[in-house]
């Protein structure tokens, strides 16, 4: 039999069953509390109880920190992840218990933020949410069902095709010569970045015992879709590489990623250059490697695609230039 007692002006109702632990309640009417006691002993008796207590005394904050504590440290991505996630914890969502985290309040976040960030944005903050209750739903034993997959989302964007013209990589490089405060790695990384097509992730981690200049080669142990690659460097690359200096901690590029990302917006607003972001500079560098290596294949080792259809997307050839082919 559940126990009800009234505890502190509530009603606190107590159900034991073997083989479960006990689940505890409180309400403010007695009624109430004896009607979720015979819930509970009908659900328990039958083998289809649930139990939801996890879910009503966490909010969704307390699972991003959680989350941010237990998985971003493991992550090649963490500390970009961290920042986004704090920024998440911010907001009206975060506050809500994860029992009370319905469709209908993510489907509000969600219109919320288009109005502040494109949808681009919103699509990814979506699956970060998803995967923090996914993970929550398997190891902090919160039973909800992930109100993420059930509401709309966002239209994918089409795919950027932003390339740098001749012009603007004059205008871009003459900006981030290192004068005054300016940062002193981001001329070189972002010369690397135009010469490798490395990520940005790729480049910062990039350490000096895997890079072999005799041999023109980068080997990177990690990156993005979890498969180790060698890059092939180029004459000016390898240029580039001998007169860095060796940092002490052995990293190629010793400057944070949210850094590097801040310092070169701020570069193409001096000189000028429009719509414009550090990963276009992969989009430049593989359309210009595609006519060195006309071969998929080959271009696709280099990039460090898997999928043919997904390198598509950063190959950019302009149509004069296949017109040119077919001559």
């Amino acid at each position: 039999m559940a126990s009800i007692r009234k505890r502190s002006n509530k009603w606190q109702a107590r159900v034991c069953r073997a083989g479960y632990p006990a689940e505890t309640k409180s309400f403010n009417v007695r009624a109430d509390a004896e009607r979720w006691a015979r819930s509970v002993e009908t659900e328990t008796d039958r083998g289809s109880f649930v139990s939801r207590s996890e879910a009503e005394a966490n909010t969704l904050e307390d699972i991003i920190e959680r989350y941010i504590t237990d998985v971003c440290p493991t992550r090649r991505s963490g500390a970009d992840e961290i920042s986004r996630l704090r920024a998440t914890c911010r907001t009206k969502l975060a506050k809500l218990s994860m029992a009370a985290l319905t469709p209908k309040a993510v489907a509000a976040y969600r219109d919320e933020r288009l109005k502040k960030v494109k949808p681009a944005t919103v699509i990814r903050e979506l699956a970060y949410l998803s995967a923090i209750i996914n993970h929550a739903r398997r190891e902090l034993d919160i039973n909800i069902a992930n109100p993420v997959s059930l509401i709309r989302k966002p239209p994918s964007p089409q795919g950027r095709d932003r390339v740098l013209t001749d012009d603007e990589e004059t205008r871009l490089l003459a900006t981030l010569a290192p004068t005054g405060r300016r940062n002193t790695w981001l001329l070189p990384a972002t010369i690397l970045s135009l010469e490798t097509a490395m990520r940005r992730g790729e480049l910062i981690e990039l350490r000096w015992s895997n890079v072999n200049l005799d041999a023109q080669t980068a080997y990177l142990p990690i990156t993005k879709n979890g498969t180790a690659r060698t890059v092939p460097l180029s004459k000016k690359a390898v240029s580039i590489l001998a007169d860095l200096p060796r940092s002490i901690n052995g990293r190629v590029i010793p400057v944070k990623g949210n850094t590097l990302h801040a310092a070169f917006r701020k570069a193409c607003k001096r000189a000028n250059i429009a719509d414009f972001h550090w990963h276009d500079l992969r989009h430049t560098a593989i359309t210009r490697l595609a006519r060195k290596l006309p071969n998929l294949i080959e271009l696709a080792v280099v990039s460090g695609h898997r999928n043919l259809g997904m390198l598509k997307r950063y190959y950019h050839p302009s149509a004069t230039e296949l017109a040119r082919k077919l001559d």
